[in-house]
């Protein structure tokens, strides 16, 4: 396969992917820039992430309108996916979701704190957006391209952002890279809730984080953990088609 169909290919994996290891729900999508135009983007048509193949992708350009003129419906929120784009060159992947590990946090504006040494992929004190105290009462969709800016603002530099009464979303410098961040953080918000309903939490220091924050990246932990996961997908036999 070429860039583009390698691209494609692996982002309708990573839909799967993070589906079947519950980051995804019905509402979820993931996006990847484009790896020879990055003023363009991937997101799939609207659909269940469970079922995208590479056949649904959709190439969108920063303002987040369809290149070509697609007629396969899309999804509502693809402006957060093409406002991250613009503001990040370093982003390659953003994945938007409502991980039900997350909601406690996002419900009572918890900050996210690492508790185990791979929940340092969601790195220190990541910020919280609330768009209702931006742009008034809200269906919570971020629709408009003010909203999506706003929401690449609350960003900022960091990896991953918090959204009150909302969800999450986190970006990565490749598609492993964003679906490792993804999966260990709902680990570890999972265990950070459960931990403080059990007792007094001694969490990572700052400088722990900076530290395991890197090792995904440094060693073979991507590579071992997408390997993992395919073939979960693979046992279920829910791998995608090829094109």
């Amino acid at each position: 396969m070429n860039a583009v169909e390698q691209i494609k290919y692996d982002l309708a994996l990573a839909n799967r992917m993070m589906a079947n290891e519950g980051v995804l729900d019905t509402f979820g999508h993931i996006s990847a820039r484009h790896p020879e135009r990055p003023d363009r983007y991937f997101l799939s048509r609207s659909r269940a992430p469970e079922l995208i193949e590479p056949a649904d992708l959709v190439e969108y350009d920063l303002d987040s309108v369809a290149v070509g003129g697609s007629t396969l419906p899309p999804y509502s929120e693809r402006v957060i996916h093409g406002e991250i784009y613009r503001a990040r060159p370093d982003v390659m992947a953003v994945c938007h979701h409502h991980a039900a590990a997350f909601m406690p946090l996002v419900i009572t504006g918890t900050d996210y704190v690492p508790v185990v040494h791979l929940g340092s992929v969601g790195g220190f004190k990541p910020p919280f957006w609330d768009q209702r105290a931006e742009f008034g009462e809200t269906n919570y969709l971020v629709v408009k391209p003010e909203e999506g800016r706003a929401l690449a603002r609350a960003l900022g530099d960091h990896m991953m952002v918090l959204m009150y009464r909302h969800g999450v979303t986190a970006v990565g410098v490749n598609l492993s890279d964003l679906a490792f961040r993804c999966v260990y953080s709902c680990r570890n918000a999972e265990y950070q809730v459960q931990a403080a309903a059990s007792g007094k939490i001694d969490p990572l220091s700052k400088g722990d984080i900076d530290f395991g924050s890197r090792i995904g990246g440094t060693t073979t932990g991507h590579t071992r953990a997408w390997e993992h996961w395919t073939v979960r997908l693979q046992r279920g036999n829910w791998l995608p088609p090829r094109a």
